[in-house]
């Protein structure tokens, strides 16, 4: 048995498992909630469900808007990231309890870091824009269709499990593990809308690879495909591709670093092959080849890197801000959320105020990051096809003018 067989039943499994409980601990823990001493359903669902819908709605208008506006969009997500997470850590610290306040305390340092990084990669915005541009020039028909579907798809299931998390909530006080119906349920979140997300890239990349080859294709089909055929190879790359790329921005942190200390110096070495060698093993470049050629998650991603290893793109690849804006983008959607919902629920129940704050804020983050994912999609699919075939008529002069420009700064 394959292991794209294995993740794919493991995949519908754990959803069906998910349902199962999020149904029982929903019935189970309102039914019994008796008293509503300390759990308040119509104080606590209202101010989620409503973040939630208003996740789902911002996150397509600013697709939309990164799709029509790239330089602008572009600009923006790289403000609104700080801005907004330093909004929201004033709001966790004027919630006043010890957990709020170290809570506050990391996002204000996220957002100092994330401020940091944009004046970093400032001189990149200009090719970021053009590539994003060319790419998405001649998006794949019915994309938009896709996205809404997928967005409500995903909006959905959130509401399905915030049930699920107010029912845990409810139980606490007599069931003192409930948190951990919380914490599966938050997995469940995070794995569903990561794949989610990537059967769209999935789709998407390979309708616009196919496209630029001259062999166009229904994205309806190809949607079909990649839920026939591709459900294991998504579920593998909806775990592996955060994990691994978390590991290579820690890597790229420490070798930032440096130093002349021996320790520090292995410690480098070892980060620096670790960015190095990940890729290989996972990247979301490899579902332009899952979804044309249906290869396996570890084999598309070993050929894409090769790819790009022979084409010389790696320092373009390293470099490319598409995925920063995608991050960045999730983190403002789920910032503006979280703040709609904490600024409602401390006028509503203050004690609730934390927790819910932080379930808009990863749903938020989720929703907008589903969105953006068909531009990604096109950026990766634009990325394979040139590597694979530099002289294409297809392409322009953007991506060799940076490879140029790269070059040339690394001679000096």
């Amino acid at each position: 048995m394959s292991l794209r067989i294995i993740f794919q039943i493991l995949f519908y499994l754990h959803l069906l498992l998910t349902a199962a409980t999020v149904i029982f601990i929903t019935v189970y823990g309102l039914t019994s909630e008796s008293g509503g001493q300390h759990f308040h359903p119509l104080k606590w669902y209202p101010p989620v469900l409503a973040s939630t819908a208003c996740g789902g709605v911002i996150s397509f208008l600013w697709q939309w808007i990164t799709f029509s506006y790239p330089r602008n969009a572009l600009k923006a997500a790289f403000w609104l990231g700080p801005l907004l997470t330093c909004l929201m850590a004033g709001m966790f610290v004027y919630i006043g309890t010890a957990t709020s306040l170290i809570v506050g305390l990391v996002s204000f340092c996220s957002a100092l870091a994330q401020s940091l990084y944009g004046c970093w990669v400032r001189p990149r915005f200009e090719y970021a824009t053009n590539i994003l541009s060319v790419s998405t020039a001649f998006p794949p028909a019915k994309t938009g269709v896709s996205v809404l579907t997928t967005i409500v798809i995903g909006t959905l299931y959130c509401c399905f499990l915030v049930s699920g998390i107010g029912g845990a909530t409810a139980l606490q006080d007599k069931f003192k593990l409930a948190f951990i119906f919380i914490l599966v349920i938050m997995l469940s979140l995070g794995w569903t809308m990561q794949f989610l997300k990537n059967v769209i890239q999935l789709t998407i990349s390979r309708v616009t690879y196919l496209q630029i080859l001259g062999n166009p294709m229904d994205t309806c089909a190809a949607l079909r495909d990649s839920i026939n055929r591709s459900v294991g190879c998504i579920a593998i790359g909806s775990i592996l591709i955060p994990v691994f790329t978390l590991l290579r921005s820690f890597g790229r942190s420490m070798s930032l670093l440096g130093g002349e200390n021996e320790i520090m110096f292995c410690c480098v070495s070892y980060c620096m092959g670790m960015v190095n060698v990940l890729p290989k093993f996972g990247s979301r470049w490899s579902f332009v080849h899952i979804g044309v050629y249906n290869k396996e998650f570890v084999d598309a991603s070993q050929d894409t890197w090769e790819i790009f290893t022979g084409a010389r793109m790696l320092p373009l690849i390293d470099s490319d801000l598409t995925g920063a804006l995608c991050f960045l983008s999730g983190v403002a959607v789920g910032a503006f959320c979280s703040m709609v919902s904490g600024i409602w629920i401390l006028v509503m129940h203050q004690s609730y105020a934390l927790e819910v704050s932080i379930y808009a804020f990863l749903i938020g983050y989720f929703m907008c990051r589903l969105a953006m994912g068909w531009l990604q999609a096109c950026v990766a699919a634009y990325y394979v096809a040139y590597g694979e075939n530099p002289v294409n008529d297809q392409f322009d002069s953007t991506i060799p003018a940076r490879l140029e420009q790269i070059q040339r700064s690394q001679a000096l």
